[in-house]
């Protein structure tokens, strides 16, 4: 039967067998099941007359209209004959709705995400499956016995939570993807605590990045002299400048670092011609100006002019070796220009630090030079919490150091065996490298090494027989970890440690406090990027013969545009309908460009209005059209999955082994659209159960090539973005695509709840989550569904408060790496 692919799991027992699959039902069989089903309808009517009994009209009449629903639309293969998918709805009443979670928000999902009955078969009105749909959710939110909280296994520190809490502890700012391997992702969560598991090599990594890191946080009296080179890092420049270099430097101790541009300022290949225009370039240390010169103009043209290489030599030697005094640690070094008026500009030229092509490529660091020391105010104090002055004092110092950090790292108050513990590592230390500094650095190492860093573990009462509520330091571990992806800060360890936390009252005060602190950006880089499936835009390289005008550039203003657009719809607290709706984005003059947008001058990125609908939200973003295209063309299916699985929660299957999915044109054949193609491989039946759901959405976003430009032609022939979608609705591209989904806000709200609610425990989302989750929608409704307020009604809910009963297996990870710290 064709509804073989379409997954809903049944717990009830298949006879005879397996609770999957299907068989081959001979010509004399079927014709029997058609005979009976009219009969197994009437059985199970009968066995929900107590239901039906309510009244003769009302309840029970319509009770009874869409359990025969089930009968026209779904009986055909998910019979007692068939089990199709592992279900057979004739052998259910509706009393089993509320007993048979698996089973019925399966159901549900399908339902709503038009995957039942499958395109090509006869199907409900839109208005049938919305009154199914409802009554099904009514009937399972009311269930009593629902288990109100899953188990999380063991949940290690992905690399993002690594960093940042080594950076918070200890001020180290890490290239971690150096450091250790990639994550396992779920549904493009790297936190997933299933799917962070551990091997030997890993526990390796482990212990060698944190002899690094160690090392780098409590630096050296003497550091040999270092030199590096760093190009463009990323980042927004500073306001009133243009173009330039920024970057993060590790500086092992106080002293001067010598600062040199390392390429031809004038941006051009002959150095003999500087620009027309003087220009100004300003080096910032972590935003404070320490240093500006100037070149170009009149003068420099002349020197240029008259001693050839060795002049403009000359003008270079004004950016080499600048000398600098730099604390020890992580700094942000900036090199920029000064913005000028547009009348002044050289970008015809390329002249300039900024001009097109132009300015420095590259900065080159050096030192230190001279006497170097470590002063008060640098992130050592972060570790050196007291001075050891004489060798008397250094164990206490040191105790004191030890269990200060356990403390901040392990996210709970040491205890005399921590300490002891790590005194022993801080005796190796001193003993080994020979000094207080050499001991301090081996707490450090053991401290970051240690399980109770590395894992959140929750632990399980004794006899548990049912969910239990986290401690107040477990909730502030899971409290951070979702909202920053971070460590506690000393204000939320200290509530969790009065216990105080566990109070309503001091619990919302908390969540709304951090939702506004500068680390709450982890809920767009950490959770929404990764949601939407943009935080790896590398993953597409277009094709540079077709698509010349794109760069590494215009890949990195995507990416920063997205990462602007959701900082103001997340952090600032606005309706999460407009990720679908805004009309507003951010561009700097060259996505501008891209876009079509007039008016928009320098590198600086800025927030415009927009007109265009097609442009609004989510769907007229370049990271998302880029992302779901291929290298040579774009991709209905991969953009109508997209919008069905991260806006919808509407899960697409693989295509079936050995299916042709190349619809790249052949070459030397006549000009055929992208979409003529599709509809030719959707033309057999098998295929269109999946791609009669998934292509009509995608079709609606033709009009955008692969990397995002508006387009009305494809292989020469116009672009055809109209549509029929599964629910019947007809549209003409995407502005009617982004309408149609708004039209529906609640099935948009409930992916995202979902997803917060899997990012948040570090889980995937039960069935039995999901009355939990309709009711945080239908909460955050009357207000406009405001993203704090999703925030809220998630860490609030019992899903993310209590911890369900273990399972059997439990986990070896925690163990394995304490084994390898021994």
């Amino acid at each position: 039967m064709a509804w073989k692919q379409c997954g809903i799991i049944a717990r009830k027992a298949r006879p005879g067998g397996s609770q999957s699959g299907t068989v081959a039902v001979p010509a004399d069989q079927k014709y029997m099941r058609n005979l009976m089903k009219p009969l197994l309808l009437m059985v199970a009517l009968a066995a929900a007359a107590p239901v039906f009994a309510q009244s003769k009209a009302g309840p029970a009449t319509a009770e009874a209209r869409r359990w025969s629903m089930l009968d026209t639309y779904c009986g055909e293969c998910h019979n007692a004959t068939d089990w199709a998918g592992g279900v057979a709805f004739d052998t259910l009443a509706p009393a089993d709705v509320p007993n048979d979670i698996n089973v019925w928000e399966h159901t549900v999902r399908k339902l709503r995400g038009h995957l039942m009955p499958p395109p090509g078969y006869k199907q409900p009105t839109q208005a049938e499956k919305d009154d199914m749909v409802g009554w099904l959710e009514t009937r399972l939110d009311a269930r009593k016995e629902t288990p109100r909280a899953e188990y999380v296994t063991a949940h290690r520190l992905n690399r993002t939570e690594y960093a940042n809490a080594v950076r918070t502890l200890l001020g180290v700012d890490i290239k971690v993807q150096d450091l250790l391997p990639p994550e396992i992702e779920m549904e493009g969560f790297d936190n997933i605590a299933a799917a962070l598991t551990v091997s030997p090599a890993f526990l390796d990594q482990y212990i060698s990045a944190a002899r690094y890191i160690s090392a780098r946080a409590v630096g050296s009296a003497t550091p040999k002299m270092g030199k590096a080179t760093y190009g463009n890092q990323g980042g927004i420049m500073p306001p009133g400048t243009r173009g330039g270099v920024k970057f993060r430097h590790y500086f092992p101790a106080d002293g001067e670092y010598h600062f040199s541009v390392a390429n031809d300022m004038t941006g051009s290949s002959a150095i003999s011609t500087p620009s027309l225009f003087r220009q100004t370039v300003v080096m910032f240390l972590d935003g404070r100006e320490v240093f500006r010169g100037s070149f170009g103009g009149k003068e420099d043209l002349g020197l240029a002019d008259r001693e050839g290489v060795s002049g403009g030599a000359k003008v270079m030697a004004r950016f080499r070796n600048i000398p600098v005094k730099v604390t020890f640690g992580m700094h942000e070094i900036t090199f920029t220009s000064v913005e000028r008026a547009q009348a002044l500009s050289d970008a015809n030229t390329g002249g300039g630090v900024a001009g097109g092509g132009g300015g420095p490529l590259s900065v080159e660091v050096t030192g230190p030079y001279g006497q170097t020391s470590f002063s008060a105010g640098s992130t050592r104090d972060r570790i050196f919490v007291c001075d050891a002055k004489t060798e008397a004092e250094e164990k206490p110092c040191a105790e004191k150091i030890a269990r200060h950090l356990a403390t901040q790292a392990y996210r709970r108050p040491a205890t005399d065996a921590d300490v002891q513990h790590l005194m022993g590592f801080y005796a190796a230390g001193r003993k080994d490298i020979g000094n207080f500094t050499g001991g301090v650095q081996e707490i450090v190492m053991a401290v970051i090494s240690s399980p109770d860093f590395l894992y959140r573990s929750i632990q399980p009462k004794a006899d548990q027989k049912r969910p239990q509520p986290l401690t107040a330091l477990e909730l502030a571990s899971r409290l951070s970890f979702f909202l920053w992806s971070d460590v506690p800060d000393e204000e939320l360890l200290q509530v969790a440690v009065s216990g105080k936390l566990t109070d309503r009252a001091v619990y919302e005060k908390q969540v709304k406090r951090m939702l506004v602190e500068k680390r709450a950006s982890a809920l767009v880089t950490s959770f929404a990027m990764r949601w939407l499936n943009v935080d790896d835009l590398d993953a597409v390289k277009p094709d540079p013969k077709l698509y010349a005008g794109f760069s590494a550039a215009l890949r990195n203003n995507f990416s920063t545009e997205m990462e602007l657009f959701l900082s103001e719809v997340l952090l600032e607290n606005k309706s999460v309908l407009e990720l679908l709706s805004a009309d507003y984005t951010y561009v700097n003059a060259d996505l501008a460009r891209h876009y079509g947008l007039r008016d928009v001058k320098g590198a600086t990125f800025r927030r415009v209005q927009l007109t265009d609908a097609n442009r609004f939200g989510l769907l007229g973003k370049g990271a998302v059209l880029l992302r779901t295209s291929y290298p040579d063309r774009t991709s209905p299916v991969l953009r109508g999955a997209w919008v069905l699985e991260k806006l919808l929660n509407t899960m697409t299957s693989p295509p079936p082994p050995g299916v042709e999915t190349n619809l790249t044109a052949v070459e030397g054949a006549q000009p055929t659209t992208l979409r003529g193609r599709l509809e030719v491989h959707r033309s057999a039946r098998n295929c269109n159960q999946c791609h009669g759901v998934i292509d009509p959405i995608g079709l609606a976003m033709e009009n955008f090539d692969v990397v995002g430009a508006w387009r009305t032609r494809d292989s020469g022939l116009a672009v055809d973005a109209s549509t029929v979608l599964p629910n019947g609705v007809a549209i003409n591209g995407v502005a009617q695509l982004r309408e149609a989904l708004l039209a529906r806000p609640d099935q948009f709200v409930q992916t995202m709840v979902q997803k917060l609610l899997m990012y948040g425990t570090g889980r995937e989302v039960a069935p039995a989550d999901m009355p939990q989750v309709r009711q945080i929608v239908r909460n955050v409704k009357p207000a406009g569904y405001h993203f704090f307020d999703l925030v809220m009604g998630v860490v609030k809910s019992d899903a993310f408060r209590l911890q369900g009963l273990p399972h059997a297996e439990g986990s070896k990870g925690a163990t394995t790496v304490a084994a390898a710290q021994k």
